[in-house]
Formats: C-alpha cells, structure tokens, sequence
C-alpha cells in the first residue's frame, strides 16, 4: 500500500500543509484503505513547503509546493494511477539511496546524522521510531555499558556542543560524572532565539525522541536522575510533540522508574520559556527553571559542580544529544569520520534570507561557506550577487562573500571574527546595507539585555543610538572611533556571552565594509539604497506607462503626471513610504 506523508511541521504549516493535509483526508474517506496517510516533520526543504510525499516500498518521490489542488492531481495520476506527475516533484529518492545522495540541489553533499529521522518517520509515534532504531543506544548503554564507557565513546568521537560555543561533550560529561552528590541534573537547552535559526525547533518537531533519548544515556553517564527540557513558549508544535513523546516514553518504560530493568531511574519535565534571548546562557537558564528571573551569574564555580539549584548539572543543546544516539549505535570511529580534525561530525544550518532555497541543511563539519550557500543553499535570489552572511546570530559576525572559502569549523569561523553560534545563517546580498544589518542586530541585543551589567545595558544603547544616526544621515566621522571603542569595552566587561558578543555585528561590518560606513557618514548616501533616509524615490520615465496606480495608492499625493505619459514623484513630499514599488507592476519605481 501506498504511504502519502505530508510535511506538519511549523514551516510547512505556515505554508498550507494543513489544507493539503485534509485534502488527502477526502479522499481516503471516500476511498477507505486505498492509501495510507500520515504526517511528518521537516526534511529540510522549507523553501518548497508544502511537501507531500509518496511513499512505495523503499521508493521516495517528494512533491514540492503541494496545494489542495495540486493533491487532486496527486493522488490521481500517482496514488491511484501510478504515474509520477513529474512537474511537481521536489525530490526522488531510489531504493537504498540516502538522502544526502540525492540530485536535488538543497539535498546533495549532506550528511544527515541529527536530522536522520526529520521528515521520515512520525513525530508522535514512537513506534515509528523504534522502526528506526530508536532507542537500541539507550539500551545498550543501560544494559551493556558502564558510565566511564559511555563517556569514553563520547570523547572519543570528538562530539563538540552544538551551542556555540563548541566545548568537548565527553569532557563536559565527564566533569559532572565526578562530582559526589546524589542529585545531579541534566538539563537540554531548546531556547533557540537567534533571528533566523530554527535548527533545535524542527528536530523536536520531526524527532523529539532521539533528544529525549541522548538525555537518558547522559543522565546514565554522570549518574543523575531527573532532567529538564527548556523549551522557548513560542515553539507551541515542539512542546506539544516533546509532551506527546515523553509520555509515550514513560508509558514504554524508557522513562521512569528501573529504565529497560537496569535499576536506574531518570525522568524528563519541560519547563516554558518566555522567550527572553538571555536566557540562552546556562546560568540565566538554570535561574530561569528555579522560578526566577534569568539572569547570568559568575562563574565559577561551573555548573557540573554547582549548576541546577545548587546541584552537579550538565547542559547542553538539542542538536547536541541528538547526536549521542546516533554514536553509541555507530561507534565513535564512524562519526569522527566525519568533518575536520579538531571539529568531528556534521552540523545543522539553517539557511535564511537572500538564500535561493533556505531551510535546514546538514553537512561533514569543514565545508566551505561558498558550497553551503551555492551547493547546498542553490545559490542568491534573483541571481543576485552574494555580499556576505551573517553567523552566530546577534551574538556572532558578518563574513564577506570574499572570505567564502573559509571552511565552516569551530576554529576557522571565530578567526573572521564571527562565531559558529548554533547553526543560523541569515545570507544577504548586494541590496543589503550593512549598516543597517549592524544596526538591526545590535537593536535586538540591547533590548534582550537582562540588564546586570552596565556596559551591556548602557554601552549597547549607545552604540545603537550612534548607529541610527548613521544610517539617518547624521553621523560624524569620530563615530566610528567611539564604536570601535564601546565595542571593546563591552567585550571586556560585560558578564556573560550576550554583552560580550554583542558588538560583534557592528565591529565586523566596520572591519570588511568600511566603504559603506563612510559612505553613509561623509557622502549622506546608502550604497545599498536600502537606508530611507538617505535615499530618494525615482519613476523611471522609460519603464512608466502612465497608469496612474502609483499616484492613486501615494498616500501624500507626491506623485504626478497625466494617464499613458512618465509620472514623477516630488522628492520634497515623498513621505518614503515604499507604497508606490509595491503597487508598481512595470518596475518602473526604484530608490536612488
């Protein structure tokens, strides 16, 4: 029988999966039994959401952009009819290919270890899981292995945390291994709140269990007994999905009390975030668990001595024990064959902004920048030309298209003075200022700062204020001097990775687009013409028509000029308002 699966996760949702989804419903209402209909995470291809897929055997054919419509020609030429409706297809997978495998421009030259299970199985049905192997490492780590050996495995594999910033799994496990206390915590932060990172919500959504079953054999590991889950509010389908799969779990005697007849006991809550970007850090979370306000402490002492309510803890991200089962069924040899020599395995990015096809993407560690964004990414939009990408989030650094030879790795990124951070790359283009692009993430980390610090909470304020005089075209030359210098200062003062990592989207666009501030500060002009306030609305009078839609829809009456003849806007009324591009079908309105 025929398996049709379509894609319900946030991303396919936003896009119209449910109706697609409940189309395919008719018709195995109207044809009980003919087909077999299930839902799936993300496969990664967000860019050609809503995905169907049509399952026979081991055979895969993935359509892509699948509305109600396009499913009625679905399911009658291929579900019912047998024949591929090739026009619509995203994806074909053969029998026995991976799909890293695939000819598919998004798909080719990945390696999906963390993503293995996303958009394959079932979410909600830890039957399916199992199906997949799910949950043989935790039993062979509770019934065949003891602590250190868990622990040696995960050393020897070269595993880093996924978070950011790239810390030793193995050796952060074994520091709370060896702690003497009787209650020890492991927490797994999923408080994803980098602008354009979505890696940690579609693997809770497509594979909750591999995250939940990392967290059991670390707790075996480090001998503790109950963990947390902290899970940003606004990720409503990932809590849902954690809540259905821990339960599930528990049911099964994966969670609990004498796991699989081990005698050892761990149990998993979720705690909700509000979503405070702060709270990313360790020290804010576990404050944030406690029922109080997240907010950094000092450290040390660390958290595997003194963490969770004063308790030995370990804590890493989501991407982070996803991988762990996936190394003690494999064997540390078999992921270290992956990625560089100081940066094992694969990571998940997620593919944002000017990116031809975004979405998440898994590659060997020591890509190149260039192959993510062509090979992987399919190139700019438009055909535009690539200027940069931004990694790391707010926290992290631009790096211009000319460094896109720079292999993605834990040592390589931090030397452009960007940071790895947890997998989010928001790639811009040659309409992008850079400026602006400074200014944007710079506003959103002053306003997350929790406020503890002074060069954080003060010193951020400032360097956006200046910023938005540049790019209204106030600034002064001495501008960059005193950006350069607050930006030092924070990285030196402030508490914890938020302020220190601050500046850095201002400071690297100063460092590789210096043209473009001086530009704004001296010339009163955005290269980019992306800065309203340094650019004029234009009619080009070979492309007008003279249909009158601009000046009908201008808000000020600053356009004017006779019906089929050039139109013109007054550059003294023009509120900037971008009204007339919108409403513009001849191109014929432009910024100057």
């Amino acid at each position: 029988m025929k398996k049709v699966i379509v894609g319900m996760s946030t991303c396919g949702l936003s896009a119209g999966s449910q109706k697609t989804f409940d189309r395919f419903s008719e018709f195995l209402a109207a044809s009980p039994g003919s087909f077999e209909l299930k839902s799936a995470g993300c496969i990664g291809m967000c860019y050609r959401e809503p995905l169907v897929e049509v399952r026979e055997g081991k055979s895969r054919i993935v359509y892509g952009g699948v509305t109600p419509e396009i499913a009625d020609t679905i399911f009658n030429e291929h579900v019912k009819g047998n024949r591929i409706v090739e026009e619509h297809v995203a994806l074909r997978m053969e029998p026995g290919q991976e799909l890293g495998g695939s000819e598919a421009p998004h798909q080719k030259n990945q390696v999906r270890i963390v993503l293995r299970n996303c958009g394959l199985i079932d979410p909600e049905s830890l039957d399916e899981y199992e199906g997949v192997g799910g949950y043989q490492a935790l039993r062979k780590a509770l019934l065949d292995m003891k602590p250190d050996e868990i622990i040696k495995v995960v050393k020897d594999s070269g595993l880093r945390g996924r978070g950011g910033a790239g810390f030793p799994t193995g050796l952060k496990w074994s520091f709370a291994a060896a702690q003497k206390s009787n209650v020890k915590y492991v927490v797994c932060n999923a408080d994803e709140g980098d602008p354009g990172a979505f890696m940690d919500r579609s693997v809770l959504e497509g594979d909750p269990h591999s995250v939940i079953e990392g967290m059991i054999v670390c707790a075996k590991a480090i001998g503790a007994h109950m963990g947390y889950i902290y899970c940003r509010a606004e990720y409503p389908m990932a809590i849902r999905r954690l809540t259905i799969a821990l339960d599930a779990a528990r049911e099964r005697g994966y969670l609990g009390s004498d796991i699989l007849g081990s005698g050892f006991d761990f149990d998993v809550k979720i705690k909700q975030g509000a979503g405070a970007f702060v709270c990313g850090e360790e020290t804010a979370l576990f404050q944030s668990i406690e029922g109080k306000r997240g907010m950094p402490r000092i450290r040390p002492p660390f958290p595997a001595e003194k963490g969770l309510w004063q308790k030995p803890t370990n804590n890493n991200n989501v991407e982070t024990y996803a991988n762990v089962p996936w190394i003690i069924t494999n064997g540390a040899a078999a992921y270290a064959a992956y990625g560089t020599e100081k940066s094992r395995g694969t990571k998940v990015f997620a593919l944002a902004g000017k990116v031809a096809c975004g979405g998440l993407a898994e590659v060997p560690m020591g890509m190149p920048i260039n192959d993510l964004v062509f090979k992987i990414g399919g190139g700019i939009k438009d055909n535009r030309k690539f200027k940069a990408v931004q990694m790391g989030g707010p926290s992290g650094g631009c790096i211009p298209a000319s460094l896109g030879h720079t292999p993605v790795d834990f040592e390589s990124i931090p030397a452009t003075g960007a940071i790895m951070g947890s997998g989010g790359m928001v790639v811009m283009d040659d309409q992008t200022c850079m400026v602006e692009m400074a200014r944007f993430f710079l506003d959103f980390t002053q306003n997350e700062s929790c406020g503890k610090c002074t060069f954080c909470r003060i010193g951020t304020l400032r360097m956006l204020e200046i910023l938005t005089r540049i790019t209204q075209g106030e600034g002064k030359p001495e501008d960059l001097d005193a950006l350069k210098k607050l930006g030092a200062q924070i990285h030196e003062s402030s508490l914890c990775g938020l302020g220190q990592t601050a500046p850095n989207p201002v400071l690297t666009t100063m460092k590789y687009f210096p043209e473009e501030y001086e530009a704004h500060i001296r010339d009163k002009r955005c290269p980019a013409a992306s800065c309203t306030a340094l650019v004029d609305f234009v009619i080009d009078p070979e492309k007008c028509t003279g249909c009158t839609i601009c000046a009908k829809n201008c808000p000020v009456e600053a356009i004017s000029g006779e019906r089929k003849s050039a139109h013109t806007i007054d550059t003294t009324k023009c509120a900037k308002c971008g009204k007339c591009i919108t409403v513009c079908t001849f191109g014929a309105v432009y910024k100057k």
